[in-house]
């Protein structure tokens, strides 16, 4: 049984709702919370040793994300994953990952143009396995978020990680379309290491075929 540490009275209601967003949203990725399943924000805050209220503040977020919806007085259900829902997560996965893309690409240095060439070398690697491709490519633009110079932007970037994961985990490119794609991945690492954001951009939003 895990117990969510706490801190002064100042900030551990922030703190702790934060927290056990993170522990119901990866319970949700990982399947151990299956679509459908309920979830009572009692039996939460019992397991984790907290308060009801912080657990129903990190359901109102991922409610917020698409991945439970709350009815009232009852309980909370974990949303399933519809063909819709993937259609509308590659989409904006290739929006936002653009934009991050755009924004880093003239601005992060030599050393950090290396680490995403790191990045894209996994991500290259991992074009046959569905989980792993949606992970390391977000590895790349969650990267490049974090360095594009935008608050707003990077705090965007960092929420819709883990609704992306979730939503995204079970795609995969069309097994016709690898090679192409891997030579996508080829052009956009070298637009970082130019530092062309203008095709950082563009390659961006072609992996996730916006």
């Amino acid at each position: 049984m895990q117990r969510i540490r706490s801190t002064s009275i100042g900030e551990s209601k922030q703190l702790l709702a934060e927290e056990v967003y993170h522990y119901i949203g990866r319970r949700i990725i990982d399947g151990t919370l299956a679509a459908g399943e309920r979830i009572r924000d009692v039996d939460v805050a019992e397991e984790l040793h907290v308060s009801r209220t912080p657990v129903r503040e990190a359901l109102q977020r991922l409610e917020r994300l698409g991945m439970v919806t709350m009815y009232p007085s009852r309980y909370t259900e974990v949303t399933p994953v519809t063909a819709e829902t993937v259609a509308q997560s590659l989409v904006f996965a290739g929006h936002q990952g653009g934009i991050a893309a755009r924004l880093a690409a003239p601005r992060i240095t030599p050393a950090q143009r290396e680490h995403v060439v790191e990045l894209v070398a996994t991500m290259y690697a991992s074009i046959d396995d569905s989980a792993r491709t949606s992970l390391t490519r977000w590895a790349v633009f969650s990267y490049l978020g974090e360095h594009c110079g935008n608050a707003q932007h990077r705090s965007l970037i960092a929420d819709a990680s883990m609704v992306l994961s979730r939503n995204l985990r079970g795609w995969a490119v069309p097994r016709g379309d690898r090679l192409r794609m891997q030579q996508v991945y080829i052009d956009f690492r070298d637009a970082i290491r130019r530092g062309d954001g203008d095709a950082a951009e563009r390659l961006a939003r072609e992996m996730y075929y916006v």
